[in-house]
């Protein structure tokens, strides 16, 4: 299969943007890995194969219903790419407003993410 594009990472931006999970799932490896911004660990949440990354995803979005990436740039070397994006929303429980720059890393294997690696920034007063 040929190496992953800007083109790629396009669509799954817009596969992220339009909230539909099976869409974005289509876009992962069966096996694929999705290590969130925020968790316990180091690597936050490590969500593997897409059955816990489709309960994550719509978790999220039933809690983050207008939750949107706003695409700054992107660019790809090889087998990795990286979307750098400003992420907004409201969380319903809280009311808390998301308006964070972060950044997704994905690792592609055969045209699919393999890994994608999330980081986004934390306001602190």
């Amino acid at each position: 299969m040929a190496e992953p594009t800007e083109a790629l990472i396009m669509e799954i931006e817009a596969a992220f943007n339009s909230r539909d999970v099976d869409r974005i799932l289509s876009f992962f490896c069966e096996d694929g890995v999705f290590c969130t911004a925020r968790g316990p660990t180091r690597t936050g949440i490590e969500l593997r194969g897409k059955p816990a990354i489709g309960a994550f995803l719509r978790e999220r979005f039933s809690h983050i219903p207008d939750m949107y990436w706003h695409p700054h740039f992107r660019f790809v070397s090889g087998d990795r790419g990286v979307s750098y994006w400003t992420v907004t929303g409201t969380d319903r429980r809280t009311g808390k407003a998301l308006d964070l720059h972060g950044c997704d890393i994905f690792h592609f294997r055969d045209g699919r993410i393999a890994h994608k690696d999330t980081f986004w920034k934390t306001i602190e007063p």
